[in-house]
């Protein structure tokens, strides 16, 4: 009887899971494929090609890609969060949610945040269809006085 022949080495559900976390934590640090690919000593292509699920990543390049994203390996495995909820990582996915995150973050004074973080629910609100009125009570203190 002959030995078939051996299928190639293919990629899995978790080959994709893990990717799709290497694409969405290398976004998170504000890396580009190129920037992460030369941390790495791999093309962009590579990299490409690991986030898409379509190239398996090995133990010891994994290591390096989490060292280089500053995050322990099992974040890479963790269990994906139901999209249907309004907090956590499926909410930073969000277009422009990681961007928005960052210039937030840079803000110094506390003041300041919170009329940024009241700009911006009015603004959804609007978005919504709602009238800014119908805004939940500003908690944090006095508002700021032009």
């Amino acid at each position: 009887m002959a030995n078939p022949t051996p299928k190639p080495k293919q990629t899995t559900a978790i080959d994709h899971g893990v990717g799709s976390r290497i694409a969405f934590l290398r976004a998170a640090n504000g890396l580009s494929q190129s920037a992460l690919a030369s941390a790495l000593g791999v093309s962009f292509q590579q990299v490409q090609k690991y986030e898409t699920g379509k190239n398996r990543v090995g133990a010891g390049r994994l290591q390096a890609i989490a060292e280089r994203l500053g995050v322990p390996v099992s974040s890479f495995f963790e269990p994906e969060p139901e999209s249907t909820t309004d907090s956590g990582p499926a909410l930073l996915r969000v277009a422009g949610a990681v961007e928005l995150l960052r210039a937030y973050n840079q803000i110094a004074d506390d003041q300041m945040r919170r009329d940024v973080l009241s700009l911006v629910k009015s603004a959804a609100r609007i978005g919504q269809g709602r009238p800014a009125d119908e805004a939940a009570p500003q908690t944090g203190g006095a508002t700021r006085s032009s």
